[in-house]
Formats: structure tokens, sequence, C-alpha cells
């Protein structure tokens, strides 16, 4: 049984697809961003970096005690190889698929999340920030629609480098930019959003989504200290 701690953001949504996409038993442990559930010392047990998702692994393969994980990128990761699914086994195309996660979680995941921050959620609107953080936005979605040009998925088949990078995508009416500048990337997102199981791990916690209010916003991007959710906001985690 795999223990997810989460709530439903763009971080979030990366795993709880995966897990209804390769059928791992699996329970929900959600939390509550906006109250600091990701504060709380049992948490940062797990996710020393207080971000989520993480997972705790009840039934490890090495048959140890349970294992835990955080960071989205290392927990897909583990999930394809305990399942099996949705990363290759051969040298060439595992790499193609681990090359442009990282893509995602090191470029479009932080560059998006910081321009939504300056876009949404600054209570100064600060147009030098705005402008980088939006021209970047743009140069990655470019750089995912010259990818998607002549094929289906983003590295060989449908694997978890679509899923890294499909709830970010999701973000573009909020991010301020349409599909339809970007016709490769439309097509890819729409096979995507058609798939039963992606569209159950998106409705995985939809209930617990709620507006940020004063109390919230304060947590997310008024606290000091390297365990809190910093300027890329609820989005970010």
């Amino acid at each position: 049984m795999i223990e997810l701690h989460y709530a439903p953001t763009p971080n979030g949504w990366k795993i709880s697809i995966m897990l209804e996409e390769c059928g791992l038993p699996y329970k929900m442990v959600p939390m509550q961003l906006g109250r600091g559930d990701q504060l709380k010392p049992e948490f940062l047990a797990l996710s020393p970096n207080g971000r989520m998702p993480a997972i705790v692994d009840h039934a490890p393969a090495d048959g140890g005690a349970p294992l835990s994980m955080f960071e989205s990128g290392a927990i897909l990761i583990y999930l394809a190889e305990k399942s099996g699914k949705f990363m290759p086994g051969a040298t060439r195309p595992r790499f193609e698929v681990m090359q442009w996660l990282m893509w995602q979680m090191a470029g479009l995941g932080p560059m998006l999340g910081q321009n939504g921050h300056f876009l949404l959620y600054a209570p100064e609107k600060i147009p030098y920030a705005i402008e980088r953080y939006t021209r970047e936005a743009k140069r990655l979605y470019g750089v995912l629609e010259t990818r998607l040009a002549d094929r289906d998925h983003i590295a060989g088949d449908y694997s978890i480098a679509d899923m890294a990078c499909f709830p970010w995508i999701m973000t573009h009416k909020a991010q301020g930019l349409s599909l339809d500048d970007y016709p490769n990337v439309k097509r890819w997102y729409a096979l995507l959003r058609a798939r039963p199981k992606l569209q159950a791990g998106l409705a995985l916690g939809k209930e617990d989504r709620k507006p940020m209010d004063e109390q919230a916003r304060k947590l997310l991007f008024g606290v000091d200290g390297p365990a809190h959710a910093d300027a890329q906001g609820a989005q970010q985690q």
C-alpha cells in the first residue's frame, strides 16, 4: 500500500495520475497547505523541504521498513520502477524520458510557478517580473510545441514525462496563455485529457480545493525559513 500525502495542485496531480495509471494500491492522506500541514513535524520527517507530495511505501521491494520519499520527480521514477510501467527499460528510451522529466522539474514547473505567482498572487504588480516570467513561460511552451511536432507523446510512448508536464499545462489559462497558439501542445493535451485514469487522478481530492484566504496567503507567501511554501505558492506545491 502506498500512502500518498497530497493536495490537488500540479505537483500533487503528477503522483495521483501516476498511481491511477499504474494501478498500484494507495491511500490518500489529504493536506491543507493553506493551514500549514506541510510545516508539521510529522510531515517534515517525510519531506524535509516542507513540500508535498510525499509518499510512504509500506511494502517496498527490499522487504524492509516502510520507505518514504519526497520530490515529485523522484516519486514518479520510483513508482515507474516499482510498477514496471511508463518508463522504458532500455538505456536510450529510458534516458529520453528522464531528460524530459528533468526538463519539467527544472524548467517548466518552476518557471510557470513564478509566472503564476507574479501574475496572480504578488501584492505588487512588478512589470519586470511579469515580463520576464511570461517570456520564459512562452519560451518553454515553444520548446514543448517543437518537441510534439512529429509525435503524440513527449518521449516515445505515454510515460511519466507526459504525466509530469500535463498538470502544469493545465494551468495555461491562469498563466495568461492560450493553447491555440501552440497547436501541437493543444493536440497532445486533448489526447491525454481523454484518458480515464488521468481524469481519475485529477479528481482526487477535488472537493478539498478552496479559494485562497488571507490566512493561507500569509502562510504560503509570508513565512520565512527553509520549510515554508515559497513565492511560487500553492501551485508550485
